[in-house]
């Protein structure tokens, strides 16, 4: 391999392209190696590069293309412009749940306005919805929820990076909140929705590198989000806001048992920056007939 920079991105784009993998993962494991930004490796791209630097690209491209998420090779993630530590115990945050926390901040100022309300994050696994959501909006009091320790423990060394003002709480869905008799007014969850039958489908680098618990959502992909639906009775104040990621091909189903279940609220569903149904809501009377 030759000795620039540029030189060795273009071989590792080629070891990529290859393999029909994505080829930013040359320019992501450099701008980690060197810490740097994009716009500050673009313009050393004609710089000398060491040749143990070539040594660690080549070992983490190989074990890239045996399927290590590029995340996990690096041991974070970008959200909201924070990075998130993510291992193989939570889920990597997806681009598309930054706008579900988009959404759900819009929406607290639309119905609270600046009213100090109680936030629960369901199944929050990296932290990062919950971690975002209390640094983004300082009148929410923001709870999160997950039922695998080993995910509490990354979200809250997160949330102490961060400095963020999270509590945490480890149990099953909302059965926490409901033993301590607790209400919220904001529910918000990315909850496991990929159906078993679609596991075959999946990419080598999310089947076989993150956590089951956090991929998949029963035979149907919506088991999760009956039992949560249930609960949310036991938790929600007479004003509230439900905020629910789908995947896709779920959000009529998702939205019509919102309806059934609250049909004083309205609901609506949001789509992503793809064009995707991708957010279920409900919101304003929470109070059945």
């Amino acid at each position: 391999m030759s000795k620039t920079i540029h030189e060795a991105l273009r071989w590792a784009s080629s070891f990529l392209a290859e393999r029909e993998l994505e080829q930013p993962v040359a320019e992501w494991l450099l701008r980690h190696y060197l810490q740097v930004d994009r716009s500050k490796l673009l313009m050393m791209l004609h710089d000398p590069i060491a040749e143990e630097v070539v040594g660690r690209l080549k070992e983490d491209l190989k074990r890239h293309a045996s399927g290590i998420p590029v995340q996990h090779l690096i041991g974070y993630e970008e959200f909201y412009g924070r990075r998130f530590i993510v291992n193989q115990d939570v889920l990597i945050p997806r681009p598309e749940t930054e706008e579900l926390v988009l959404e759900v901040g819009k929406m607290k100022e639309q119905l609270f306005g600046d009213e100090r309300v109680t936030l629960v994050d369901v199944g929050t696994g990296s932290g990062a919805i919950s971690v975002t959501l209390s640094l983004e909006d300082e009148t929410l009091d923001v709870l999160a929820i997950d039922i695998s320790e080993k995910a509490l423990v990354v979200a809250k060394e997160n949330a102490k990076n961060f400095a963020a003002k999270v509590s945490f709480l480890h149990g099953d869905l909302l059965e926490p909140l409901i033993e301590q008799g607790k209400k919220v007014e904001i529910v918000v969850s990315n909850p496991p929705y990929i159906p078993l039958t679609d596991a075959g489908e999946l990419a080598v680098h999310v089947r076989d590198h993150e956590p089951h618990l956090a991929l998949f959502g029963g035979e149907d992909g919506l088991v999760l989000y009956r039992r949560l639906i249930e609960q949310l009775p036991f938790v929600l104040k007479g004003q509230a806001i439900v905020a629910l990621e789908v995947g896709v091909g779920q959000a009529e189903v998702i939205k019509e048992m919102l309806a059934n279940a609250f049909p004083c609220a309205k609901t609506k569903i949001s789509l992503d920056i793809s064009g995707k149904e991708r957010m279920v809501f409900a919101y304003g009377k929470m109070t059945r007939l």
